[in-house]
């Protein structure tokens, strides 16, 4: 089975949006969920070229609070900083933490990449699908296909299902493709933003940690090696 290119797919749109944007002097309004700044910032400069933009931060996957504080101010700041062709907003969702655990409940000891995450993507999706129809919004999307570690397959997927159920059509979108995650890692450094090293939930930063402590003990192995 051929998988879909969905940057393709996004730039076939993008063009065709271009072109009525000309031609009408109208913009389209994107209800964009957003995991962190980083990730937003070449997402951002991307589709701002194109859309009236509003950037949801709601993800209650994320712990503990002041780690969830920290990304949500680092997005404030980075929308304040950039200059963009249309506006972007900012939004904040709820925090509640007892939302992911109910999402992902039985699916705890599922890794990294898997159907907890899928789980995960599907409740902050469906979030900011829910506010893009009451906003009477255009599209939606969501800026974590730029992750060479999520699912982009999986992301769109599940867009395209909450465009059936909430009747907001679903931006497609693989981010990660034509140098967007190389681009963001250069818009993080340009604008000095906090770069976290887990996703945001307990379970990822345990991994994580875990990760850590396997690379420093290697790495002692090795220098003990080299010593013998």
């Amino acid at each position: 089975m051929n998988r879909v290119n969905y940057q393709k797919e996004l730039d076939s749109l993008l063009e065709q949006i271009g072109s009525e944007n000309e031609s009408t002097g109208a913009c389209p309004r994107l209800f964009l969920h957003s995991c962190c700044a980083p990730c937003s910032s070449y997402v951002l400069e991307y589709l701002s070229e194109y859309f009236e933009i509003t950037d949801f931060f709601y993800n209650p996957n994320i712990e503990p609070r002041e780690e969830y504080l920290h990304r949500e101010e680092e997005l404030q700041r980075l929308i304040g900083e950039m200059t963009t062709r249309h506006p972007v907003h900012f939004e904040a969702g709820r925090y509640d933490p007892s939302e992911y655990y109910e999402a992902v409940r039985g699916l705890e000891q599922i890794r990294e990449g898997g159907e907890r995450c899928f789980a995960c993507y599907r409740l902050r999706m469906e979030e900011a699908a829910r506010h893009a129809a009451e906003g009477g919004y255009d599209y939606f999307t969501t800026t974590l296909s730029i992750s060479p570690l999520k699912n982009a397959e999986k992301i769109n997927e599940i867009g395209e299902e909450l465009e059936k159920v909430y009747g907001v059509k679903h931006l497609p979108s693989d981010f990660k493709k034509k140098g967007g995650y190389q681009r963001s890692i250069v818009l993080s450094k340009e604008h000095g933003l906090y770069r976290q090293d887990f996703c945001g939930c307990v379970f990822s930063k345990h991994e994580r940690e875990a990760e850590k402590l396997r690379q420093a003990q290697t790495s002692g192995q090795l220098e003990n090696q080299e010593e013998l």
